[in-house]
């Protein structure tokens, strides 16, 4: 039988334990499908003493996770403490100096420090893996790195927050108010211990710069992002979509056009009918358009133990294999840093505002927004009791920078009460 390799796992929260338990109950399956057993050598967390539902006995324990990098009998480094600095990057950076495979599912480290681990795994000759990273349990990097090479990708979207996701269909489902809705996520734990992570989008964000680098040969531009969370998002704006054939998403989307890379990750409308608009709960979906293969939808849980542990060990498996790729699809050193889009293509837009409810007030919002160079395609003032009049807008094709000049002046008329909500509508 081929050499045992050998695992030192820096982190054992849910994720964690769920790796130690599929080697524990796998071991057999693991060795078949790899070609030699996979064993866990030493371990690292904060506690020794915390209760994780597996045993940890027959593995060395480390205090510290840098040492743990280091270990003689560490094969490969198991990173899944998170955090995009600190113990995780200098424990990865250890791994990576100590010429040790690593596996990380911390989406953060990457698209902060991608590019220099990169370089640092590649010039070192081992591999440097995070299926888990993004997307949970979809085998999403995989898909990009090998099953789609032949293509060139042109678009990569996708709803890649579950909390975000659970929130907005709690909203529509059970005629919550955000509050009420982000108020039970929490109860049940889905939201980070910092939440703006989640409802800001930033987690979200960090997952679509990793699939962008990937799908598009450039160094991940985590920085050059757009990013806005769904705090905004009012139970009338779900309702409001609904009436228009709409659900709202947090979706983010990536494609290189000839005005730069564009990067988002933004509540949008997109159709109710779509997959990604028929996407309810903490699940995860990812679309991949390439140029040979048109369209694929990939769709499963984004997080918790056994999808995530599940993608952590299937990088494991592959470095069993002797697989060893280059971290982003293409040789680090030959990744370029791609422009920002210096403008978004054209879309419609979904614009929510209260107006003074009083003459002419209608007419000098159009005027401003044909002032701008926008159309109007839909308008309409729903029912009201009170002196303010909510409307709903939705305009014809537009360029944002237009979009963004409108909503600047909209505050000179005098007839607004409060911002203006706008959200993207995306045809897919």
């Amino acid at each position: 039988m081929t050499d045992p390799i050998r695992l030192g796992i820096a982190g054992l929260g849910t994720v964690g334990a769920g790796v130690v338990k599929i080697v524990q109950r796998q071991a057999d399956l693991l060795a078949a499908r790899c070609g030699r057993p996979i064993e866990v050598s030493a371990v690292s967390a904060r506690s020794r003493d915390k209760d994780r539902g597996v045993s940890l006995k027959a593995y060395a324990w480390e205090d510290d996770p840098v040492a743990l990098a280091r270990r003689d009998d560490v094969d490969v480094f198991v990173e899944l403490m998170g955090g995009s600095d600190g113990p995780a990057k200098a424990a990865t950076e250890a791994a990576l100096a100590a010429g040790k495979h690593v596996v990380t599912a911390n989406k953060a480290l990457l698209a902060h420090h991608g590019q220099a681990m990169a370089e640092a795994a590649e010039a070192a000759g081992v591999a440097l893996r995070y299926e888990a990273a993004v997307a949970g349990g979809i085998p999403v990097i995989k898909a990009l790195h090998e099953g789609l090479a032949g293509n060139a990708i042109t678009r990569v979207m996708g709803v890649m927050n579950g909390t975000c996701n659970y929130i907005l269909t709690r909203m529509e489902l059970a005629g919550l108010t955000y509050e009420e809705a982000f108020a039970e996520a929490d109860g049940l734990g889905y939201l980070e211990a910092d939440p703006e992570l989640d409802v800001g989008g930033i987690d979200a964000g960090h997952k679509l710069s990793i699939l962008a680098s990937i799908a598009f040969g450039t160094q991940v531009a985590f920085d050059d992002m757009t990013l806005e969370g769904i705090g905004r998002i009012s139970i009338d704006d779900i309702r409001q979509a609904g009436d228009l054939g709409y659900k709202i998403k947090l979706l983010g989307v990536a494609q290189m056009t000839g005005r730069g890379l564009e990067q988002r990750m933004t509540p949008c409308l997109v159709p109710a009918t779509s997959p990604i608009g028929q996407l309810v709960g903490g699940t995860n979906m990812v679309v991949i358009e390439g140029d040979a293969v048109e369209q694929i939808v990939l769709r499963g849980p984004g997080a918790g133990e056994g999808p995530t542990a599940s993608a952590v060990m299937g990088d494991v498996c592959d470095i069993a294999r002797g697989i060893v790729l280059p971290v982003f699809g293409q040789p680090a050193t030959s990744l370029k840093h791609a422009p920002a889009a210096t403008a978004e293509a054209p879309e419609s837009y979904y614009l929510r505002m209260e107006l003074l409810d009083k003459p002419g007030a209608l007419a000098k919002v159009a005027t401003v927004l044909g002032n701008n160079g926008i159309s109007i395609d839909r308008m309409r003032q729903y029912d009201h009791s009170g002196e303010n009049a909510p409307v709903l807008i939705v305009t014809h094709k537009t360029a944002r920078g237009d979009l963004d000049a409108a909503l600047s002046a909209l505050p000179g008329t005098g007839v607004m009460v409060g911002e203006p909500v706008a959200l993207r509508i995306v045809d897919l």
